[in-house]
């Protein structure tokens, strides 16, 4: 914060007696005006020390004159040294709450307060846009054991659905209208009230796989008294381990456990007890969205430029999406005292893991006249992968391809190839996307195999983009610096592009199709 102006020199002419009495009474005045100025300045700056107030404080006035960012001076300001600044600081996070940042933890939590300390120092006045986040975590694995059904192994042979139910449960096998192969062909198994006719309250349900959502099979076999439901899954070849699955969120009151199909063919015909055991937390928690607005000519067009602060919960996420939260921040540094002819909108979304649960909250809580105004929105999900590819957003309403467009020829004026992906609804951009709203992103590749001739760098072809996708691996060391510095320059540009207007994606997005 700027300090006080100096006061100005005081020049004290002769006069009368009186006179100087009364301008001795007015230089006593002014001197204890200063006094108190002083004090008042040593009170600030010791508040200063202390962590910022909870209550958004309005953005440093800009002064008069001032010009919207330009391609070569963002670029400058953004370069990989202070996006590793915040990456450094997400992984403190991360290991100071159990290893993550995910969605309605501590370490979400105290990413997002970073992010907003980091904002209201450049001058932003940030606001949340808070929303309850579905919440499932294992306390330790779960047990199943089977009487003449030995060796059964957690996380091969079964496991639990996400949002299943905590319990310990012994009670009788019962199938539920099962095919007559169990584990084989299509089947509705435990999908319709009337299977579960004549069901003895209080048994282990074993339904198959399919015919409706996980989550109606539980809810049918909670409705007839069910202590626990086993879901066998359909024909896999034998050495493929039991599925993953969720029931969508809280509330189930059971414990529900995937089975490889080799497994569900041998407790079909038992009718004898069961043991299952697990220990959950399942429930909603709050977290929120971050925002940050630059402010352009009245009544102008609206870029926005977001990226996920979330992890998933089994590891840090400094590339997925430590690195396009670092990118954005510093982008929202490095303009936040230039006048843009566009109003510059910066998001920091919660809860994309789970489902982009963040920023489809955000663009549903959105009116038409609202979207309308926004002229584009650009996605940075995971830019600076060890195996890297250079890729920019395909598809998206119209308007679309102008944001791809000076993408691609960004990277192609730097001598750098570049290709383009279909991300559909993988990232935050689909909300956006969804509602017609102009979308363009970049992106470095996540678990999939980097193809031969593919622009980037790191270990090649064959390789996966990035090894510790998802992974308590995804740490600093997982971070390219090269493809952080060319993906930020590019998303840099872009920014400073519109900034100054927008008109051709204007132009395409009236067009139509």
């Amino acid at each position: 914060m700027p300090g006080p102006a100096a006061a100005p020199a005081t020049r004290i002419p002769g006069g009368s007696p009186v006179a100087g009495r009364q301008r001795g009474r007015r230089v006593a005045a002014a001197l204890a005006a200063v006094a108190a100025l002083a004090v008042a300045l040593l009170v600030t700056l010791g508040r200063d020390r202390r962590p910022a107030p909870a209550a958004p404080a309005p953005p440093a006035p800009r002064p008069a004159g001032l010009a919207g960012p330009t391609s070569a001076g963002l670029r400058a300001a953004v370069g990989a040294g202070g996006m590793r600044r915040h990456l450094e600081a997400l992984q403190r996070i991360a290991e100071a709450n159990d290893g993550n940042r995910a969605a309605g933890t501590g370490g979400y939590d105290a990413s997002l307060a970073y992010v907003e300390r980091e904002l209201r120092a450049a001058g932003y006045a940030p606001r949340t846009d808070r929303f309850d986040v579905p919440v499932f975590a294992q306390r330790r694995p779960p047990l199943l054991e089977v009487p003449g059904v030995p060796g059964l192994r957690a996380g091969f042979d079964y496991r639990l659905l996400a949002f299943s139910a905590g319990g310990d449960v012994r009670a009788p096998l019962r199938p539920v209208d099962l095919p007559p192969a169990a584990g084989a062909g299509a089947t509705t198994s435990g999908c319709d009230p009337g299977d579960f006719a004549g069901f003895a309250r209080g048994a282990i349900a074993l339904v198959q796989r399919g015919g409706c959502p996980f989550r109606v099979k539980a809810d049918r076999a909670q409705q007839a008294g069910a202590s626990a439901l086993l879901v066998a899954d359909g024909p896999r070849p034998a050495g493929v381990e039991a599925f993953e699955g969720t029931l969508g969120g809280p509330g189930v009151r059971l414990p529900v456990l995937a089975l490889r199909n080799q497994v569900a063919a041998r407790l079909a015909g038992l009718r004898g007890p069961a043991h299952v055991t697990a220990e959950t937390v399942s429930a909603l928690r709050p977290t929120a969205n971050l925002l940050a607005e630059l402010p352009g000519s009245p009544g102008d067009r609206v870029v926005m430029v977001g990226a996920h602060l979330d992890s998933v919960p089994g590891g840090p996420g400094i590339n997925d999406d430590g690195s396009g939260t670092a990118a954005v921040l510093e982008i929202a540094r490095a303009v936040a005292r230039s006048r843009p002819r566009a109003t510059l909108r910066f998001a920091w979304w919660g809860a994309e893991e789970p489902g982009l649960l963040g920023s489809r909250h955000w663009v549903g809580g959105r009116t038409r006249a609202e979207l309308d105004r926004i002229a584009l929105y650009l996605n940075l999900d995971m830019i600076g992968s060890p195996n890297f590819s250079r890729l920019v957003y395909g598809g998206g309403p119209p308007g679309s391809r102008v944001v791809r467009g000076t993408l691609g020829a960004w990277f192609r004026s730097q001598g750098l190839g570049s290709r383009t992906i279909d991300l559909s609804g993988r990232s935050d951009h689909a909300a956006f996307a969804a509602r017609g709203v102009p979308v363009g992103g970049l992106f470095s590749g996540a678990e999939g195999i980097k193809g031969a001739g593919e622009p980037g760098g790191g270990a090649g072809p064959g390789q996966p983009y990035d090894g510790c996708y998802h992974r308590a691996c995804d740490r600093l060391g997982n971070v390219d610096p090269v493809a952080l510095e060319q993906l930020g320059d590019a998303a840099a540009h872009a920014v400073a592009t519109f900034a100054a207007g927008t008109q051709a994606v204007d132009r395409e997005r009236r067009r139509g199709p």
